[in-house]
């Protein structure tokens, strides 16, 4: 550490923003998951991991919300060459059943339900890997952060995180709800993920921010499941446009979450002006400035940061805006969770 010196140039060491610390020495570990198995519009979310590293050495490391942010000890795990070959093996399979789909084929079909099979096999795999490198890591006193890939990559941390906490919130930044069950077939489905958390018993709360591309039946399900509250896209916008502060609403949406918490941060929660290429893209959503001040309050609110994830990031094939805007967001959610360690 006498060498490390914060203000040269990134070095691309495979550990995000360049930090010389090792998976032992971390109090933070970043675990990618490059997955875009059941992706139902654009896929290429399996190279953001890959690619939010690679743009992280040009990203300075001087925080303003946490002094000498530098020494926020935090590793980043290799890219797993298994993870990465069932993905492109699984990926093919699901672009089939999303084709036969859109020609009016059931689901249930016979010669859709082979193959949902073994996607389903496939994608349950995954998270059993994620669990297990999640819980290896929680087990030891760290602090575990998903970097996906799509939305499902994140339902291992979660699972971990029930056998080290009893109860936990969850605060979901999203352009969609994510609360369809089995979507296309898939039941660890993107577009599936916070329906499959529900399901864990430790789970208190579900505050989801910036939803505005949802179907019927999601919002019935939140209507309906006391343990979510909704704060979409269209009545932020229009509190904001009537003059309403956005800080006074990041605390009223804090209040609604317990005392631990995970932070799940889709990117297209983001305007799209910020992440063009992410698979899924809806007009409107969040500001860079209004997620971090609403991660902000989060993180100095009392209440701890367990742990999170950021999913959906696709970089372009002209260009790495996606990627740096991913890189800093990955930053100060990794800054904002040492905050908010007592």
């Amino acid at each position: 550490m006498t060498s490390f010196d914060p203000n040269a140039i990134g070095i691309p060491n495979g550990n995000f923003l360049g930090l010389p610390y090792s998976n032992e020495e971390a109090d933070i570990i970043i675990i990618p998951v490059p997955w875009d198995v059941t992706t139902s519009y654009h896929p290429g979310t399996c190279q953001g991991p890959e690619a939010i590293i690679k743009a992280s050495t040009q990203v300075d490391l001087f925080d303003f919300f946490l002094e000498q942010a530098w020494k926020n000890r935090i590793a980043t795990l290799p890219l797993s060459e298994d993870i990465l070959q069932l993905n492109e093996q699984l990926r093919p399979l699901a672009q089939q059943v999303i084709h036969l789909l859109e020609t009016g084929m059931n689901a249930n079909n016979p010669q859709i339900l082979p193959l949902l099979e073994k996607i389903n096999l496939g994608c349950e795999k995954m998270n059993q890997w994620v669990y297990k490198t999640s819980y290896y890591w929680i087990s030891k006193g760290k602090t575990a952060c998903v970097l996906g890939g799509d939305h499902s990559t994140s339902l291992g941390l979660m699972r971990a995180l029930t056998k080290q906490y009893d109860g936990f919130g969850i605060l979901h930044i999203d352009a969609h709800a994510d609360l369809r069950k089995a979507y296309e077939g898939f039941i660890f489905s993107h577009a599936s993920s916070m329906y499959n958390a529900l399901e864990l018993k430790s789970l208190e709360k579900l505050v989801q921010v910036g939803i505005r591309d949802v179907c019927e039946d999601e919002m019935m399900l939140g209507y309906h499941d006391k343990r979510i509250k909704q704060y979409d896209g269209y009545l932020l916008a229009f509190e904001t446009l009537n003059g309403k502060p956005f800080s006074e609403i990041c605390e009223e949406i804090v209040k609604h979450l317990p005392s631990k918490v995970y932070v799940s941060f889709d990117i297209d929660g983001l305007n799209p002006e910020l992440c063009p290429h992410t698979g899924t893209p809806v007009p409107g959503g969040l500001s860079f400035d209004q997620v971090v001040l609403l991660l902000h309050i989060l993180a100095t609110s009392g209440r701890q940061i367990i742990g999170f994830d950021l999913v959906e990031v696709a970089p372009g094939s002209d260009d790495e805006w996606d990627a740096n805007v991913g890189a800093r967001i990955l930053q100060k959610l990794c800054n904002l969770t040492r905050l908010s360690i007592p």
